[in-house]
């Protein structure tokens, strides 16, 4: 669960349509269709990638979304945002367990 202010920051794609060449630096040859990102350029990886970035304040699982600060789980629980923990929904006539 996201408020509307948070819901510009969720990340975006990941990669792009490999199937799709309109993209400029396709055309120009700067950039190849299908390349592997981890080989392509050396070390980059290494900044991108930090395994203990975010965790859930309560359950401690990991987060999918960039600068989330409480799981998908947590944040339906509690009716939150999961970014900045602000309350979304009135979660008291719900029905929810709690395992």
């Amino acid at each position: 669960m996201v408020c509307g202010k948070c819901e510009k920051k969720l990340s975006k794609l990941a990669a792009p349509d490999p199937f799709q060449s309109s993209s400029k630096a396709i055309k120009e040859g700067t950039r190849k269709v299908g390349e592997n990102k981890l080989l392509g350029k050396p070390g980059s990886s290494r900044a991108r990638f930090s395994p203990y970035q975010s965790g859930c304040k309560d359950c401690k699982q990991p987060t999918t979304q960039n600068k989330a600060k409480y799981c998908h789980g947590c944040a339906y629980k509690k009716g939150i945002c999961s970014i900045c923990g602000k309350k979304v929904l009135d979660t008291s006539s719900y029905t929810m367990s709690a395992k």
